[in-house]
């Protein structure tokens, strides 16, 4: 078989447990690295959107009084296809997204994770007793709350999903899907293996078409008692806009603009990896990418020496031949970069590393941009204050640590954040004051299945992952037994 072939997968919509057509004109998913149109997916709207929602409900009925132990084999089952059909699902994910193909498969693998740990704490899910009068007797009860709106982007188009997904209903609860329109064909085969472990009709759904229509068909729907969202700030404002008549329960995983602080007593070399590392991790197309560097200025030519001389081990190239960086997006997103860029040099930053679009070549038909160092960022810049989700680093001085604390908080995000110190006074007084919902001391690994992932301010409220995860996905019920006559 050719390797640039796209793997066969399904190009339905997925509701009450069949493959159906939409309404709508079919939409080509588009590789973008060759610009090449890979498959057209059916596009449903509205009237596929309620009824996923009435198939949701129904199932809800059964699934809900589905017994935990049960509800778990199953998870574990779709968990062992996963696992299996790891190269199949991460070629797909490549080819109509462009991460790098052991991303793709590191990806795939958390999905596998993320299942398995969310069907052992779906049987977790303990109420309590409260110690009442002689009289009474005082339960908590949890229980699920519904029918679950999931909305999910395109940078993670498979493990976003099954983020959502997996505590959803492993808490007894129902799910419509709508993926994102740039990377259906990620989502479209989880749905097959969730058809191949026989999961009752009804119990997962997935909605493909615009996502404005489906959107607010699922925010405002009275049927649907959650609506959990992975995107931009603005679509997530717009969303708990639309759901506040109905006062269902929201949670939002918004966007980010992450610091990344390195004190004079860090481990530089470390630092550096690290930097490299996490930075070009999707092509820095990561809601917890680092974006603002700050150095401090006793240490600051020794780490853009070192930074200079990482990046030349950095490669880019077609996500299938397994490179650093694979392409962009899109070519919106492609020009948000090059306009930050060129905001920048005007303002006084300069170009140590890259700074321009690939176009040559094999580049020529895709959306490829140059590994980027840009230096004396202040903020004047537009990159100074606004999330590049770019490959670039930008670098940024400064001398007091109190200074650099409020300089990594002025910003209306706050989901990741990392710094880098020996010192354990420091280390305490940041991790204190920065105001993110997460903070990585020497370490950027923040997103584990048991751990909890999720930001303050203008980055959203609830959180993923976790025991708190699941809490997302269920109701507090308060129970008065009177037992004294």
């Amino acid at each position: 078989m050719d390797n640039r072939n796209l793997p066969k997968v399904e190009t339905h919509l997925y509701i009450d447990g069949k493959w159906v057509e939409g309404s709508e004109e079919p939409v080509a998913v588009t590789n973008p690295a060759t610009g090449e149109a890979l498959e057209k997916i059916q596009q449903g709207g509205v009237a596929e959107t309620k009824q996923a929602i009435q198939a949701a409900k129904r199932s809800f009925s059964t699934w809900s009084k589905t017994s935990p132990k049960k509800r778990a084999e199953l998870m574990n089952k779709v968990a062992d296809l996963i696992e299996e059909d790891t190269e199949r699902l991460a070629k797909i994910m490549t080819m109509e997204q462009g991460k790098p193909l052991s991303q793709a498969k590191s990806e795939i693998q958390t999905d596998v994770e993320n299942m398995r740990w969310n069907a052992s704490e779906g049987q977790r899910l303990v109420g309590e007793i409260i110690p009442s009068p002689d009289t009474n007797l005082w339960q908590v009860r949890k229980q699920p709350v519904g029918v679950v709106g999931a909305i999910t982007p395109w940078n993670f188009p498979s493990n976003m999903i099954i983020r959502k997904i997996s505590p959803a209903i492993a808490a007894g609860c129902t799910v419509v899907l709508k993926p994102s329109s740039e990377t259906p064909l990620s989502a479209l085969a989880l749905m097959e293996l969730f058809h191949k472990a026989e999961f009752p009709a009804g119990v997962v759904n997935i909605v493909l078409g615009e996502s404005g229509p489906i959107g607010e068909t699922l925010s405002e729907s009275e049927d649907v008692q959650k609506i959990t969202f992975t995107g931009s700030t603005e679509i997530g404002k717009k969303l708990s806009e639309q759901a506040a008549p109905s006062l269902k329960k929201v949670s939002l995983e918004l966007g980010g603009h992450a610091p990344y602080i390195i004190f004079p007593d860090a481990d530089l070399e470390l630092a550096v990896k690290t930097l490299i590392k996490t930075k070009f991790i999707n092509n820095g197309q990561v809601c917890t990418s680092p974006n603002r560097i700050f150095i401090h200025k006793d240490v600051k030519a020794e780490v853009t020496k070192m930074i200079l001389k990482a990046m030349e081990e950095v490669t880019v190239g077609n996500g299938l031949d397994d490179p650093t960086v694979g392409p962009l997006i899109n070519q919106a997103g492609l020009e948000k970069v090059e306009e930050q860029l060129e905001d920048a040099q005007k303002k006084g930053g300069k170009i140590l590393f890259g700074g321009k679009k690939l176009e040559e070549g094999n580049y020529a038909k895709g959306y490829f941009f140059e590994p980027t160092v840009v230096d004396n960022v202040t903020p004047e810049m537009s990159i100074y204050y606004n999330e590049t989700f770019g490959p670039v680093i930008p670098l940024i001085s400064f001398d007091e640590e109190e200074a650099v604390i409020t300089a990594a908080n002025d910003t209306p995000f706050g989901l990741a954040s990392y710094f880098f110190t020996q010192s354990i006074q420091t280390i305490d007084n940041v991790s204190k004051k920065l105001a993110y919902g997460m903070v990585g001391v020497n370490d950027t690994s923040i997103s584990h299945s048991a751990t909890p992932f999720g930001g303050v301010k203008h980055s959203g409220f609830g959180r993923e992952n976790g025991t708190y995860g699941v809490e997302e996905y269920i109701d507090v019920k308060f129970i008065n037994i009177r037992t004294a006559k």
